[in-house]
């Protein structure tokens, strides 16, 4: 089928406009049903939507496992793009960007999913004890055995993608931007293009919060781990709720629903940017891929760019956990 929602390109990859996150479909955001992700993933196909974003970390290694097996005799439909790096311990998270950890990751990944390649490996994030240059180094050699297409960083920070670059080119770099999170377009958005480097922003539509489906933390299911998020508390919820009604009103100006405005203005940021909503139901899918029909006048992204600094609250309840940095070599 003619994609529906277009093309960009990530360094050379070229991939849907619009990419799909499924991380949703096995962890962090409630109960999923598997019958009804995997027919998600299928539509996704069906409209063009064909950048697929997972990790081997997202339900440890069974959202790998699921797309997989959605995307079974149609591999060659697909921009497949997968994580390594974090695993999860009885303290948190780990990250291990140690080359074995890399070749072995990568393995396991394929194994998984069910491919002989992966289009587009992410460092989920970067290790603070491992110099990039060893983990990006190992990345180039599943390049070079024709394991992997292309690389890509996630949430690394201006010095590592400097240092990154030296080693291997990187096609994309993965990390949250919204009309309420802003951070990226600080020194590392400018790094990243200098180097010809693609943008792929997730959370587009601030964690489902701009769409304006969520009015109360009650809202969230026992499980939804936005029930803890440091913007879902308190004041810093009740604030950012000011942030929704003027994004919805301008959307009602626009004809169009508040998260498809939300993810206009994301796909107004430039050419290079491919951002990945998730969600695990077919209903959400397509209202997300008609945002690419949504168009922004300079005026309406004025008006965005000038409510969107309001949020309140880190990203993380841990702060630490973005625009990693990892040790010199000798160090």
């Amino acid at each position: 089928m003619t994609s529906s929602v277009g093309t960009r390109t990530l360094g050379d990859l070229r991939v849907s406009t619009l990419g799909l996150g499924c991380m949703g479909m096995s962890q962090m955001y409630g109960a999923a049903d598997r019958t009804e992700s995997i027919a998600t993933i299928r539509r996704a196909l069906d409209l063009g939507v064909t950048f697929l974003d997972t990790s081997d970390v997202y339900g440890d290694g069974h959202n790998e496992e699921l797309v997989g097996e959605a995307i079974a005799g149609r591999r060659d439909e697909v921009q497949l793009a997968t994580k390594f790096s974090l695993s999860r311990t009885d303290g948190g998270m780990r990250i291990d960007g140690r080359p074995e950890n890399v070749r072995a990751c990568a393995e396991a990944s394929l194994r998984r999913l069910g491919v002989d390649v992966i289009d587009l490996y992410y460092q989920h994030r970067v290790d603070p004890k491992v110099p990039i240059e060893d983990t990006v180094g190992a990345m180039a050699e599943l390049v070079a055995q024709g394991k992997v297409r292309h690389l890509g960083l996630s949430e690394a920070s201006a010095a590592s993608i400097r240092r990154a670059v030296a080693v291997h080119p990187i096609a994309a770099l993965q990390s949250e931007w919204s009309l309420w999170t802003r951070d990226l377009e600080g020194e590392v958005l400018g790094v990243a293009r200098e180097h010809g480097i693609g943008i792929v922003p997730f959370s587009p539509l601030g964690r489902g919060f701009l769409t304006g489906a969520i009015t109360s933390p009650a809202d969230f299911d026992e499980d939804d781990f936005r029930r803890n998020h440091p913007r879902f508390q308190g004041a810093a919820f009740e604030a950012n709720l000011r942030l929704v009604d003027a994004v919805r009103t301008l959307a009602e100006e626009k004809g169009c629903s508040a998260g498809q405005l939300a993810l206009a203005w994301v796909l107004a940021q430039g050419d290079d940017v491919v951002p990945i909503p998730g969600t695990k139901r077919r209903s959400y899918l397509e209202e997300n891929g008609a945002a690419v029909e949504v168009e922004l006048t300079a005026e309406d992204v004025r008006r965005l760019d000038e409510i969107a600094p309001t949020t309140e609250g880190s990203r993380y309840p841990d702060a630490g956990y973005t625009y990693g940095d990892s040790p010199e070599r000798g160090a």
